[in-house]
């Protein structure tokens, strides 16, 4: 399984330890995203409420889009359109 770095925005880095990058083992967002309730569960709060995705420069809205390992991974503040 991929090991994929996630950068994660500045209000998200005090549920992980301060971290800015985390790696967790994922093969698609939702896989990312559970992984990272798993390994850092205080994030799993502000993940369940929604945060944006950007897989190689691009928003995902998709779960189920793959990774691959040395993919960039962002989680950014939730963008809503208007």
């Amino acid at each position: 399984m991929p090991v994929i770095d996630v950068n994660l925005w500045s209000s998200l880095r005090r549920f992980a330890g301060g971290e800015e990058i985390v790696s967790v083992e994922a093969e698609t967002v939702a896989g990312m995203i559970n992984a990272l309730k798993k390994a850092y569960p205080d994030l799993a709060p502000a993940l369940d409420a929604g945060v944006s995705v950007s897989v190689n420069g691009e928003i995902t809205n998709n779960r189920f889009a793959p990774l691959e390992e040395g993919s960039e991974v962002f989680l950014l503040q939730p963008l809503k359109g208007g």
